[in-house]
């Protein structure tokens, strides 16, 4: 691949990232390790172990981002999340 044709590839990437958006998922002291993770499974397709994995770090850092995509894809999950009793918002 010539630099061009590199050069060219890096920007359509970087063109597809700056539309995408992030559900941030926020620590509480109300729900449950099991009610987070079986959300996250419902909610944002994680696997058990990725929802795991953010509820730990959602645990221990206060914050973790649980999806990317597109703003309009993103918005009824996150509306699902807040309905669940989570705290969540898009970035």
């Amino acid at each position: 691949m010539s630099g061009k044709e590199r050069l060219q590839e890096e920007l359509l990437v970087g063109e597809d990232l700056k539309d995408l958006s992030e559900i941030v998922l926020f620590n509480d002291e109300v729900n449950t390790f099991d009610h987070v993770i079986q959300t996250l499974i419902d909610v944002c397709e994680h696997t058990p172990e990725q929802a795991h994995q953010c509820s730990l770090i959602v645990h221990h850092n206060g914050k973790c981002t649980v999806k990317t995509g597109e703003y309009h894809d993103l918005k009824p999950r996150c509306t699902r999340l807040l309905q669940a009793g989570l705290s969540a918002e898009i970035v």
